[in-house]
């Protein structure tokens, strides 16, 4: 990074930076689902994170239909990870199974 540059950390996302997140769509046959909640898990903060997630599904889209070639749930995939207990948590009380 250039020394004239100052690098930003922790700045508030606003909701439409935030919303940018379910514009996204898979290349394959992944879940449109699955592509979203990965994005958002790897793109953002646990606050901003669980303000995707009520924005995921007032957009009509369904957190236990986020699930892999075989099967297997996201929540299930986040549960695995050792720093992803806020995340998972999120998800819990959001209704994922």
């Amino acid at each position: 990074m250039r020394k004239d540059k100052k690098k930003v950390i922790g700045e508030p996302m606003t909701d439409e930076q935030i919303a940018a997140f379910l514009d996204a769509r898979p290349h394959a046959d992944e879940s449109v689902e699955l592509h979203l909640l990965t994005r958002a898990y790897r793109g953002l903060r646990v606050e901003d994170f669980e303000r995707f997630v009520a924005m995921f599904q007032a957009a009509g889209h369904d957190l236990n239909a986020a699930v892999d070639a075989n099967g297997k749930s996201f929540l299930t995939e986040l549960r695995a990870h050792d720093q992803a207990s806020d995340y998972v948590a999120i998800l819990e009380q959001a209704g994922a199974r």
